[in-house]
């Protein structure tokens, strides 16, 4: 059932990508210099449309990714500490237990 919610939810993505990759095909400058104008030839470089489109939104996608691991860094480390507690907790409990065993009768 979650490949198939996969599949249905990536193939229109993947075509309105495709879409969009067609529809922007041309070319556009990128100027690396953006303070020497549109003049200077050695500091641009021609790419389709689509490209630095679907480059931004990557960027963006990887940006956010880096953003949200260190936010929740300190999640990871509450849980990680809770782990280890729980852990000790039953090796403790685990312990005692073998030490004393249960007396019959009573509760």
């Amino acid at each position: 059932m979650k490949r198939l919610l996969k599949f249905l939810l990536l193939v229109p993505i993947a075509a309105a990508v495709l879409v969009l990759a067609e529809a922007n095909r041309h070319r556009v400058p990128i100027y690396l210099d953006p303070l020497s104008g549109s003049s200077a030839e050695g500091t641009q470089v021609t790419l389709p449309l689509f490209a630095v489109i679907l480059a931004g939104v990557a960027v963006g996608v990887v940006l956010g990714s880096v953003a949200t691991y260190f936010e929740q860094g300190r999640h990871r480390r509450a849980a990680r500490i809770a782990r280890a507690d729980a852990e000790s907790l039953r090796a403790e409990l685990a312990r005692l237990s073998r030490a004393r065993p249960r007396e019959k009768g009573k509760t």
